[in-house]
């Protein structure tokens, strides 16, 4: 099992698909990673050696902002525009849609499971 960025990555995977499971490193930049440090996309995790494991942690230490320094700047970001009080942060405090999505029916991953309102049968 190895360890990049904190994350255990799945050993019976390839590496382009195997490096996904670290926070803020999607498709693009997985493959992009492998040839910055010339793995090919379809080798396994369990066949790299101990050499290229360490040349993908420091390519990721390097040129990416994962883990908990993207989520701390992800927070500090959504903070940020709650503190202003501009119409997204307090989109934001209220647990509602940012982008412009509509509320009157769905928005339920957002807002939550429905609540029932006392009388409105009829």
């Amino acid at each position: 099992m190895a360890r990049i960025a904190g994350v255990n990555i799945p050993t019976n995977k390839p590496v382009a698909i195997a490096l996904r499971y670290i926070f803020g490193i999607g498709p693009v930049n997985a493959v992009e990673i492998c040839e910055k440090v010339k793995i090919p996309v379809q080798k396994r995790v369990n066949e790299l050696s101990d050499a290229e494991v360490l040349a993908i942690r420091e390519v990721i230490d390097r040129d990416y902002m994962v883990e908990g320094d993207l989520r701390r700047d992800i927070s500090m970001n959504i903070k940020r525009l709650q503190d202003l009080g501009c119409y997204r942060g307090m989109r934001h405090r209220k647990g509602l849609p940012v982008r412009g999505q509509r509320t009157h029916t769905n928005a339920r991953t957002r807002k939550g499971p429905a609540k029932a309102i006392a009388g409105k049968k009829k």
